[in-house]
């Protein structure tokens, strides 16, 4: 896949080192002297091109038209929105992604300027809160569909609600499957005859609203209380 990062602060150059390090195709643009030095020794030099990146003759030339992805994450968010309009509009570039430095102009990334994507750091670390207060010791292993979806693990304490209960009649919707049960070191398959013992190890493919159900049926006795 090629990646065209429009931006080489901090953000920008892990992004390209962690995608070269996958052996993603790379290639980002930058125009302040004092970042491109210091660009030049964290990725390979044929990286990088320096050029004005919303100037659409120096993304022609950077190779926009060929890139699958589009990533602006300069600083400046009306820069980002160009960068995603001229992404669409003029190169046909099939995904794009923004970040959003300021959230009270979280409003404009939509499609209307052809943003198909975007990084809200001030909305990330909400989601991660308010995940990590509703799902007490519920790990998540893995996300999916971006999002959507995780793949999570807790592990079954004393007195919980789903100790001694069928996995069919715990109550779970459709959108939280049990996907393996770890007991003693051993994986098993569970079916919905199976049922929880105290120290299971649960591993769940779920949505959130499935992950707070199943938290709340993993959950100590004591937290009720609290």
């Amino acid at each position: 896949m090629f990646v065209f990062i429009a931006g080489g602060g901090r953000t920008g150059a892990q992004l390209a080192a962690q995608l070269l390090d996958q052996n993603h195709q790379v290639r980002l643009i930058e125009h302040r002297r004092e970042l491109l030095a210091l660009l030049h020794h964290e990725i390979p030099t044929e990286v990088i091109y320096e050029g004005i990146a919303t100037d659409p003759n120096v993304l022609k030339q950077a190779g926009l038209d060929k890139a699958n992805v589009l990533v602006a994450c300069t600083k400046d968010d009306a820069t980002n929105l160009v960068l995603c309009y001229l992404a669409r509009t003029m190169f046909k570039t099939r995904r794009t992604i923004a970040r959003i430095n300021n959230p009270r102009n979280a409003w404009l990334f939509d499609k209307n300027f052809h943003v198909d994507e975007t990084i809200n750091q001030a909305d990330v670390m909400a989601h991660l809160i308010q995940e990590e207060m509703s799902l007490g010791d519920m790990m998540t292993l893995l996300k999916l569909r971006r999002g959507r979806y995780a793949v999570v693990e807790e592990k079954v304490p004393p007195g919980a609600k789903a100790i001694g209960m069928e996995l069919k009649k715990l109550g779970l919707p459709d959108q939280c499957v049990i996907a393996a049960i770890i007991r003693h070191g051993q994986i098993t398959l569970p079916r919905g005859t199976s049922v929880l013992e105290e120290g299971d190890e649960v591993l769940a493919v779920t949505d959130n609203e499935g992950a707070i159900q199943l938290a709340k049926l993993l959950e100590p006795p004591s937290r009720e209380n609290l």
